[in-house]
């Protein structure tokens, strides 16, 4: 899948990319990716899956920008060539829809965990209204849980991303984890998820 031409609101851009090699370089990219857009200033976030290969770099932006296709290209033109240890590299913008700080939020985040999804046709009001009124704000309250936030992926997709920092892995086997997880709309909801792709990611 090839970013849009058109303009769209983002919050940030995220590059994915699979990890070929060892990750010695990864605090040079990170330092690359901090001027990544010129005259823009950029926060940036990277998570690694070990098990997986797979990073995901967050940038985000000091606020919502409308950000047009031919920079999600320009950049991933300009990084294509410099980093061959990432393959399969894309960047997107993200569009934020949710956000709430966790139990857990004073503390510094180890992990981070992704739920993408694609939803089913015609579910995505309802799936977004569980989502940001009774899903994340729930996984929030959960302790372990420092951030939740989820985004639209309005490039290479799936469409939902939501993201957690959590301080350990065993928070999403927590009792409180589970209860949030098991209620009757997540048992309605889960089975409209389509090309889901779940990943937890150590914190870089």
């Amino acid at each position: 899948m090839t970013a849009s031409t058109a303009t769209r609101p983002a919050d940030a851009l995220l590059v994915k990319a699979a990890l070929n090699g060892d990750s010695g370089f990864l605090p040079d990219l990170l330092q690359q990716l901090e001027s990544a857009l010129p005259g823009e200033p950029l926060r940036v976030q990277g998570a690694l899956s070990k098990t997986q290969k797979e990073l995901y770099v967050y940038l985000h932006f000091g606020g919502r920008r409308p950000i047009a296709g031919t920079v999600v290209t320009q950049v991933e033109a300009t990084l294509k060539p410099h980093w061959p240890q990432l393959e399969a590299l894309q960047v997107s913008r993200l569009e934020k829809v949710f956000e709430a700080g966790g139990a857990s939020a004073d503390s510094t985040p180890v992990f981070h965990y992704v739920v993408e999804m694609d939803p089913e046709a015609g579910w995505m009001p309802e799936l977004s209204d569980w989502y940001d009124t009774e899903h994340m704000p729930g996984l929030a309250t959960v302790p372990g849980c420092v951030r939740a936030a989820r985004y639209l992926n309005h490039d290479h997709g799936p469409l939902s991303l939501a993201c957690y920092d959590l301080l350990t892995e065993e928070t999403l086997g927590s009792q409180p984890w589970l209860a949030v997880r098991s209620t009757a709309w997540s048992s309605k909801m889960r089975p409209r998820f389509t090309n889901t792709i779940r990943t937890m990611f150590k914190r870089l």
